[in-house]
Order: C-alpha cells, then structure tokens, then sequence
C-alpha cells in the first residue's frame, strides 16, 4: 500500500515502484501481441506518460484556481486519464480497445466522437509560434504509436497498476526516473541494431562532466535517442540552481534535442520528463534536413554533447542541402558538418563532445575535407581513444570522444587512451564499462602531461611542413595545368584553321588551282596539330601527378587514427592502408631474410 506525505500527497517506496514496473511487465508478457521488450517498455512509456500528463495537469489547474487565472487543459474530458483509466472498475475489455484503438466511437447517446488515440494525434497548440506547447508533443508523440495489446482485460490490469504510481511526488517521480533508465538499458540489450539509440552511461557521464555546462548555456543533442545526453545534462545544471530564475532558465532555455524516429522520441520525452523537465524541447524532424550555409547566430547553442548515428545513410534530398565537396550518405559525417556549423561563435566560442566510430578518424575523401575544416577552423583539443566492447552488444566497433570548441584553429591534440581492467580482453552485457575506470582520465583532464595513457601531438608544425613541402608540387600542377589549357587553346586555333582550308583546298581540287600550296599548308598544320595534342597530354599528366603528390603529403596528415606511442600495436583495428603497408612491409622483410640464408647456404656448399 502506498504510504502518505505528511502534506497528505501519496508516495510509493522504491521497493513498491519496482514492483508495480514488474508487475505491469508481467502483465504484458501474457499478451499475444507483445514480443520482447522492444514492444513492452514502449507501451509502459505511452500509459505512464497519459499518467504523468493528468498528474501534472491536476497541479498546473489547482494552481491556476489559487490564483484566480483560467486555465486551459493541454487534454479535454473524456480524454484525460482520471475519465478512462483511474477507475479500477472502470472500461474494459473490447471496449476498452475500441476507445483507444478506433478514429471514431459512437457514444451511449448515439453522438460519434474520437478515439483516444484518434484525439491526441489531432491535438494542436493554441499558439501556433508557441514550440513548448504541450498540446504539440503530445500530437507529435502520438503520432505513430498504436495500442498493440490484443486484451483489453489486460490492458485495464496495467492501467490499474500504473494509476498507482503518483507523479505529483517529486521524490516518486526521481525513483521512477532511475527505473527507467534501468528499463532503457534492458530495452537497448534486446535491441540488436536498434540499440543506436542508447550510449552507456558512464560514457554520457564522462563526457558531460568534463564539458561542463553551465547554467544559462543552451545544450544541445541533435540526435538524442532517448534522451540520455540530455537528462545528465540537466542533472549537471540543476545542481546550480539557487533561484527561481535560475530553475525557470533551466526549465526554458536549457536543454535541447532532436530525433527523428517515433519510438526513441518517446522514449526521450518520458525520460527528461521523469527527470523533472517539465516540457521538453525535443525536434521530431531529422536534424540533418537543414540547408548548411542557412544556419545562422541565432540557430546556434553553446553546447553539443552527441552520439549520432554511423554506417547509415541519408536520402538525396537531406544530402542535397550540404557543401558540393563534403557530399555524402555518411550519417556521421554529416552530422559533424551539422555540430561545427551550430556552435556559437561570439560572445563565448560554443564547445561540444561527439562520439565517434574509429573509421572517421583515418576516412579519406569527404571524411578528411570534414577533418581539414575541423583543424583548421576549430580547437580540436582532446581525443579519448575508447576499448573495445564499450558498446557492446550493439557493435564491438571501437569509439573515440572528440572535444573540441571555436576558440581558434588546433594547435595541439592531445589523445588518452582509456585501457581496459587488469586481466580483461573485452566488455561484454553482463561485465560493461564502468563509471570508475574514468578515474585517471578525470584526473588527468585538468592537468595534463604525458605518460603511459597520454600522448600530444604538434598540429600546427605538422600543417605547415605539410604545406610547405606539398606547395611546390601544386604549383607546378598549377603551371602544367595552365600551360595545357594554352595548349588547348591553341589545339582549337589550329583546328580552326584546318576546317577554314579545307573548302578552298576542295575547291582547288576541282578547278586545278592552287592545290599544292593549300595541302602542303594543311600538312604543316596537322604536324603542328599532333605535337600541340602531345604536349597538352604531357601537362595534363604532369598536372595530375604533381597535384597526387602534393595531395599525397597534405591530406595524410588528417588521419586522426593517431596510436598510443607507448602502446602496443592493435594489429586488428589499423586502417585498411596500413594494414596493407605492414603485410607488404612484412613479407618484403621475410625475403629479404630468405635471400640472405640462401646466399649462406650458397657460401656454405662452395
């Protein structure tokens, strides 16, 4: 039984929260339309939120009547969830299902009328410029989840059991909060490869507490899934409040997100919700479907602390709105092009904190033009090197952290290498990464030097000798180039000339006139035509081979894939080109061992 306040509000344990969740859970497992947790955890999160939604609109009406203000609710009767679902006795059954389920109902005196779900999608704010209207995430989260219990009586058991959790209690409200991400978890380990949506924990954890947002930034997550980056973030600012103006920026101006997919949107705006964000701020739309060079001061945050998704990819029409020389169906690169452009520049450079898989560390081609803007333009500052297995069991493909912000152009990186425990060869399910092995990293971030774990590179000296020696090769590919299109130019002339004589020349054929001088012109002009051909052919190659020389030494230098110098070659995980360069360096060596026992068996036997 649920115990009471002294304010006279009901509160259940900790130990009562997790029962009713499993109990709920129970339930749903008996139901023939349910498979697994990928389908029960998104049914809790829809009737806990109509649950929460009406505890809270409860709140928001009394407070209104108190003091003296109209209030209009983001739900009307019948729709609310003390008019369904808080009787115990109340619908069931096939009814029940029809209400929730069906786009219209015929009511008890014939009049027709929505269904519930029918009713939420249709929802729509009575301010239109108003972005945190309830009315809107509700329309939107609705939008497409459907009932898929196939009992109505087993849907009324759930409802009873989630009517008895009371969200009007901050401290329930908390607990349930870590029930949830303890459910999210358990969601992501059934997921397979819809597990993108969930980064674990200590690294969320990590990355916020050495970014360090502070009250009054506006943080984002472009790609929130449900919402982990977010929630820790607002957990980190709501430590610094002390007023209630400082409550009203954390509530208003705060925390920011985008998700795309209907399921993690859900699940997101459950999340912050239980957390104590009272009206989240999450974009349903595809953060990428932005035109890049439109995104201005007032589109841009403070901070962006993500996971986007890699190994996707996007539709022509989302790829069409990025820079011609960084096109491509790349998720991942193209939300990084995406996190540069919305980092605020002035009065404080924007900062942020991006995972990503090893790949767009040594990428060639886009990647390295994606990387060559990150140097060049932003403070790339640290790089955390990650273990295998972090993100198991969704992929055992090794992540780095990227920090970096818009003070000004790299000039140095510094890599830490987070190493496995002791005796471990792999995290796994049941054995993860923990917070705790962040220790030293930690430690380390405030106050740096290099040692075992830690290394740094010079970027600037290694930019300009790149420049320096690659230079001269460009500008001979530039002076071939240009003396090929004086070739060209010329190549025409001749051609020209050639098509002018030949009616003459058909003419003098025909009258017998003048034909040996205008064959012996054209024979002159056909010698030239063939040499200018040859000498356009020559700098063209010469343009094209200066130019891959320089190229060769320039972009090599934005292969971040950067070892541990005191570290021990993971021949596994080294790109593609290196991997084949050690192979080839390896059996040239064993030749070279072989030539030479044979020359002393040849020495031996002479």
């Amino acid at each position: 039984m649920a115990r009471r306040r002294t304010n006279g509000t009901p509160q259940t344990t900790a130990q009562q929260l997790g029962s009713i969740i499993k109990s709920a859970r129970d339930i749903m497992r008996k139901d023939k339309g349910l498979n697994g947790d990928l389908d029960r955890l998104p049914m809790l999160t829809w009737i806990m939120f109509l649950k929460f939604l009406d505890d809270i609109e409860q709140i928001r009406e009394q407070k209104a009547v108190l003091a003296g203000k109209k209030f209009r609710p983001a739900i009307d009767a019948p729709y609310r969830w003390r008019d369904w679902a808080a009787k115990e006795d109340g619908i069931t059954g096939d009814e029940l299902k029809a209400f929730i389920n069906n786009e219209e109902i015929t009511k008890e005196d014939g009049a027709k009328m929505p269904g519930l779900f029918a009713y939420l999608r249709s929802l729509q704010p009575v301010d239109e410029k108003n972005g945190t209207d309830p009315r809107t995430t509700i329309a939107t989260v609705f939008k497409d989840i459907n009932n898929r219990m196939l009992s109505g009586y087993l849907l009324r058991d759930c409802l009873n059991l989630v009517n008895k959790i009371h969200f009007t209690s901050s401290d329930e409200t908390h607990t349930l909060g870590h029930l949830y991400e303890s459910m999210l978890k358990e969601m992501r380990d059934a997921a397979g490869d819809s597990g993108e949506f969930y980064t674990p924990r200590p690294v969320v954890r990590f990355m916020v507490e050495v970014i360090n947002p502070q009250l009054g930034e506006m943080v984002l997550d472009p790609a929130c899934g449900t919402g982990g980056f977010l929630v820790e973030a607002y957990n980190h600012l709501e430590n610094q409040c002390r007023t209630v103006k400082d409550r009203q920026t954390l509530q208003t101006a705060s925390i920011f997100g985008g998700e795309a997919k209907p399921l993690p949107f859900l699940l997101a705006q459950m999340n912050l919700l239980l957390h104590g964000l009272e009206s989240p701020q999450i974009n349903p739309n595809n953060s990428l479907d932005v035109t890049l060079s439109e995104i201005g001061d007032r589109d841009r945050v403070n901070i962006i602390l993500t996971n986007p998704p890699f190994g996707g990819e996007e539709e022509r029409g989302i790829i069409s709105k990025f820079p011609e020389d960084k096109k491509t169906a790349e998720t991942a690169l193209l939300f990084m092009q995406l996190i540069m452009r919305k980092l605020k520049r002035q009065p404080k450079p924007g900062r942020a904190g991006v995972v990503v898989p090893d790949g767009t560390l040594f990428g060639e081609g886009v990647s390295a033009r994606v990387k060559e803007e990150l140097l060049t333009k932003f403070n790339l500052h640290t790089v955390v090197r990650l273990p295998k297995g972090v993100f198991s069991p969704y992929t055992n493909i090794q992540s780095n952290l990227l920090f970096f912000d818009r003070t000004s152009e790299t000039k140095e990186i510094w890599f830490y290498e987070l190493q496995l425990p002791e005796g471990r060869k792999n995290y796994t399910k049941t054995a993860p990464l923990q917070y705790e092995e962040f220790a030293n990293c930690l430690a380390w971030w405030s106050n740096r030097d290099e040692n075992e774990q830690a290394w740094k590179i010079n970027f600037t000296k290694i930019y300009r000798d790149a420049r320096d020696r690659a230079t001269p090769h460009w500008e001979r590919a530039i002076a071939a180039d240009t003396r090929a299109k004086e070739l060209a130019r010329e190549y025409k002339d001749l051609f020209d000339e050639v098509q002018t004589l030949q009616k003459p020349l058909l003419a003098a054929t025909q009258n017998g006139e003048g034909k040996k001088g205008i064959a012996s012109r054209l024979a002159e002009l056909e010698k030239r035509r063939g040499e200018v051909q040859r000498a356009e052919s020559e700098q063209r190659e010469i343009a094209k081979e200066e130019q891959a020389r320089g190229d060769a030494i320039y972009w090599v230098i934005y292969n971040l894939d950067i070892k541990n110098p005191r570290g021990k070659q993971d021949f596994e995980h080294m790109p593609p080109t290196q991997l084949a360069d050690d192979i080839l360096s390896k059996e040239l060596r064993i030749a070279e061992i072989i030539t030479e026992i044979k020359q002393v068996l040849v020495g031996a036997t002479a």
